[in-house]
């Protein structure tokens, strides 16, 4: 029997009430993805009947470590963020604490069913962090069954051997790995790592039961056809993310020289949150997102010009060829 997702995660509330206490916080925020914001209101409750401390819930969309809600970060004396891992460039305070909501579900059922669908021997395996304690059992299955399994460490970006984000794949880097085994729901971490490694990926969701290989043609079709549209393009926007994990203006102005270089014109756009709504006045025949890559990815077809990857937006100019895109290549500036 799979848990259903809500129970399966430890916001832990004990810790949360001991440190508002012990810090002796009388305003504290509360930051939630979106699949955590209906957790938001009970947990409140139960944090001011035990500590007195008024809760204020921050009702901005939320996008990872790297997206902390500033604004209310002003108003409180602690913030909680909940869902994922710090970054090393997720430091902005000493107010925030980090609560990774890790699971408590069993995930020896699905990774049993996935070992009927492996084909190689050397298998790497990736998670987010709410899955990333559960390796060594994924890896005690695995051994059981025969296989060999890899936990690759990444950059120091991230917090844990084999945690992937939307934005870093390089724990799946290690070449000697047949193919790659994700425990988590949702498609775009295992397609990222499918993009960027080249390599079969499973995906085991230990909520739904359900293991399957990803597929990443569609990601491909689907960007080979937003570079098309840009190969034409002369006047450029290149996005800029006011988010702390996400601003990367030294890429974005290496990215307008290179627009110059090649007789093309580039203007950058500073902008917190990335919408096709909030991009419908900019008349530009192409975007170019530095921020977050998963806005060019989940959106494709929704902006209303083409919205490119910096590595796309090498290919359009001539700078690198196809055959060298991947969907982000692991580092931090997606370089």
């Amino acid at each position: 029997m799979f848990l259903g997702m809500n129970e399966a995660f430890d916001l832990r509330p004990d810790y949360i009430i001991n440190v508002i206490k012990k810090t002796g916080a009388k305003i504290v925020g509360f930051q939630f993805p979106e699949g955590l914001k209906r957790k938001g209101p009970e947990l409140a409750k139960k944090v001011e009947e035990a500590t007195s401390a008024e809760i204020i819930i921050s009702g901005d969309p939320c996008y990872g470590a790297c997206d902390l809600d500033r604004t209310l970060l002003e108003q409180v004396d602690i913030l909680f963020h909940f869902g994922h891992a710090e970054l090393e460039d997720t430091k902005l305070s000493e107010k925030v604490y980090f609560i990774e909501t890790r699971s408590a579900i069993d995930i020896r059922p699905v990774v049993e069913m996935a070992v009927l669908e492996l084909k190689g021997q050397v298998i790497g395996l990736i998670t987010t962090v709410q899955h990333v304690h559960k390796l060594p059992d994924v890896c005690a299955v695995l051994k059981t069954n025969g296989k060999t399994c890899v936990i690759g460490r990444g950059d120091s970006r991230l917090a844990y051997s084999g945690q992937v984000l939307g934005c870093n794949f390089s724990a799946a880097r290690d070449e000697v790995c047949d193919e790659y085994l994700y425990i988590g729901g949702g498609d775009f971490h295992p397609l990222g790592v499918a993009l960027s490694t080249k390599k079969r990926v499973l995906a085991a969701d230990p909520f739904s039961g359900e293991v399957r290989e990803v597929d990443p043609s569609r990601i491909l079709r689907q960007r080979s056809a937003v570079i098309a549209k840009s190969l034409d393009a002369q006047v450029f926007g290149i996005i800029v993310s006011s988010k702390n994990g996400q601003e990367r203006m030294e890429l974005a102005s290496s990215l307008k020289a290179l627009a110059k270089k090649h007789g093309k014109e580039a203007h950058l756009i500073l902008i917190d949150l990335v919408t096709p709504d909030q991009l419908l006045q900019f008349k530009v025949d192409a975007f170019v997102n530095t921020a977050c890559p998963r806005l060019a990815i989940d959106e494709v077809g929704r902006f209303p010009s083409p919205m490119l990857t910096p590595q796309e937006f090498e290919i359009v100019l001539g700078e690198r060829e196809w055959e060298s895109l991947v969907l982000v290549a692991g580092a931090a500036r997606f370089r």
